[in-house]
């Protein structure tokens, strides 16, 4: 179970690194949408980062409410994103590899002609 919450932490990490990367300047709200987390999430993923050099905290310069951050990569901060883009896609490959598997070992299943029809179609 620790495992499958690593995973999630790790990828909620990586897609609010990359969230970031793109607009260091959205909201937390809006973070949180875009990552697929809770707000109360978000915030905790967020500390955590701050308080580990990953990201940094400056103010939004074109907001009329001053309270408004922008949160700021910082150069660890894009090593650490590079590091859990390899280990987002290494984990998603294997999944979609064994997804395939799945998919053609339950294929077999069926009558050939209904295994061709819910085939994908080459692109």
């Amino acid at each position: 179970m620790a495992g499958g919450r690593r995973k999630i932490n790790e990828d909620a990490r990586f897609r609010v690194l990359r969230l970031l990367h793109e607009d260091p300047e959205m909201s937390q709200r809006e973070l949180a949408k875009a990552a697929g987390v809770s707000v109360g999430g978000l915030h905790y993923v967020l500390s955590a980062l701050i308080e580990k050099g990953f990201v940094k905290l400056g103010n939004f310069t074109a907001a009329r409410d001053k309270r408004r951050y922008a949160y700021n990569l910082t150069p660890k901060g894009v090593t650490e994103k590079a590091v859990l883009t390899q280990k987002f896609l290494t984990r998603k490959m294997a999944e979609y590899e064994a997804l395939k598997a799945e998919i053609a070992e339950i294929g077999k299943d069926l009558p050939a002609k209904e295994s061709d029809r819910i085939r994908p179609k080459a692109r």
